[in-house]
């Protein structure tokens, strides 16, 4: 039993060693469910809070995985969803933002290699005043994961 649940601990600490934080920026699993093998472009998730005292904007992204990539949120209208482009995404202090699937979001465009569940996809994430963050997104099951309900609250917030 106590094997197991050592067992449980690691692999729940290592599903989070992507997370990091950065100045007053914590960044919360990056992800990209598995595409298809033929796909020619994955949506991308994140969860970003901004503990600090100033607004931060999202600008962009960038990764190798892609051609191109862009932010994107996604608009219910007469019951057909309809995807649009985002210039910034403004994280005020003290305020945190899920990019998730029906919502804002990633997409990364021209893929340039499969991604296999588990893979760790490098990614440069642009901000207006933090400037280039590095991270990595992780690529979740095609089904994808739940992190709404997950206690981010007891993680270790240091970067290591």
């Amino acid at each position: 039993m106590k094997r197991a649940l050592v067992a449980l601990m690691l692999l729940a600490s290592s599903a989070f060693a992507h997370d990091k934080m950065s100045g007053d920026l914590h960044i919360i699993h990056p992800s990209i469910p598995q595409p298809p093998v033929t796909a020619t472009s994955a949506a991308g998730y994140i969860t970003i809070s901004n503990e600090g005292e100033t607004p931060e904007a999202l600008i962009g992204v960038r990764t190798p995985f892609a051609q191109s990539s862009t932010l994107h949120t996604t608009l219910h209208e007469d019951g057909i969803a309809k995807m649009r482009p985002l210039t910034e995404l403004v994280i005020a202090p003290g305020d945190t933002v899920n990019l998730e699937p029906n919502g804002m979001h990633f997409m990364f465009m021209g893929l340039t290699g499969e991604a296999k569940e588990g893979d760790m996809i490098p990614a440069t994430l642009i901000f207006r005043n933090a400037g280039e963050v590095s991270v990595e997104f992780m690529v979740d099951p095609a089904g994808g994961v739940d992190h709404s309900t997950m206690d981010h609250g007891s993680m270790d917030h240091s970067g290591h």
